[in-house]
């Protein structure tokens, strides 16, 4: 008689690798930790939201110009580094048009759980306070660097996420250079074709804010900031960041692409070192076969067991 057979496709979540309950119990604490840690962010963001000041690191400082950019004329005050810079792409106001309509603590407040679910996503549970604390100036201020993280480490999966950073900081999108050096053209013509559809779809809707922002895009190009950024220009750092690609890429590295994704953003304030959180997901399956408790996802924490197919042809050997 043959036992059951687990199929080939089997969640490795299933109850044949559970992980083991004491190191459950450790990072089911370590995950109530770091969710205390993210609520008592949230609480403090909204809490000292109002009164708001352009040109002091208050809480939103880099969500402001989001919320306050017209429709009509979002890019008034595009000048690289000022307080209320508004310099994405028109497609990235359409798409928080709906929480753009609500009054600023409320933007806020949904804009901030926004970033907070995407640092429990790239965390996880175990080391999801410590990487909260690494990551707080962003979630101090609001930026969509923890954003760009997450449509990184899915680009892998879906690429279609790389239009987000190709329609918000554009430089960062050097990382596609990972498909184009590892032949995978499918996955890149994905990511092209997605930007691409995402900007026809948009421009029906606003041609005029697409040409406004192209020429932004070009006019603050080569222009330096002077405070608040590391001073590194962006020239010396992209052969630095493509260099890493082609280095990480045949070797199946996929630790580098947030990495040089960084080394290519426009300009490096302290805060957008949050980017490394996108690192954290691509190495913990290596780190996790040395420490099995980082191995333990949030499907364990919470208790979400996958179903065990019982695979057909189980029965009497013939």
């Amino acid at each position: 008689m043959r036992g059951p057979v687990r199929s080939a496709g089997a969640d490795p979540g299933d109850a044949a690798s559970a992980p083991d309950p004491r190191r459950l119990a450790v990072a089911r604490l370590a995950a109530v930790a770091g969710l205390v840690v993210l609520g008592a962010i949230w609480i403090a963001v909204a809490a000292r939201a109002e009164p708001f000041a352009w040109g002091t690191m208050g809480p939103g400082h880099d969500a402001r110009p989001y919320w306050e950019a017209a429709l009509r004329a979002p890019y008034a005050h595009g000048v690289l580094g000022a307080w209320d810079a508004f310099l994405y792409s028109p497609a990235f106001l359409q798409a928080i048009a709906p929480i753009r309509a609500l009054p600023w603590i409320p933007f806020l407040g949904a804009w901030e759980a926004t970033l907070l679910v995407a640092t429990a996503a790239l965390a996880g549970p175990v080391l999801l306070a410590p990487v909260a604390i690494l990551v707080f100036p962003e979630l101090w201020g609001g930026n969509v660097t923890l954003l760009i993280a997450v449509a990184v480490v899915a680009g892998f999966r879906w690429p279609a996420t790389w239009a987000f950073v190709l329609l918000t900081k554009v430089t960062p999108g050097v990382g596609l250079l990972w498909f184009a050096i590892r032949r995978e053209w499918w996955s890149l013509a994905t990511a092209l074709g997605a930007t691409l559809a995402i900007v026809a779809a948009s421009t029906i809707l606003a041609p005029g804010l697409w040409r406004e922002w192209v020429d932004l895009l070009a006019w603050n190009a080569g222009r330096e900031v002077a405070s608040g950024s590391i001073p590194v220009p962006f020239l010396a750092r992209l052969p630095v960041a493509i260099v890493l690609l082609a280095w990480g890429a045949p070797r199946d590295r996929r630790w580098v692409v947030p990495v040089a994704c960084l080394l290519a953003l426009p300009v490096i304030w302290y805060g957008s070192l949050a980017l490394l959180a996108g690192v954290v997901p691509l190495v913990l399956p290596a780190l996790a076969r040395r420490w099995p408790i980082l191995g333990i996802g949030w499907r364990d924490v919470l208790g979400i067991r996958p179903a065990v197919a019982v695979p057909s042809g189980t029965g009497p050997a013939t």
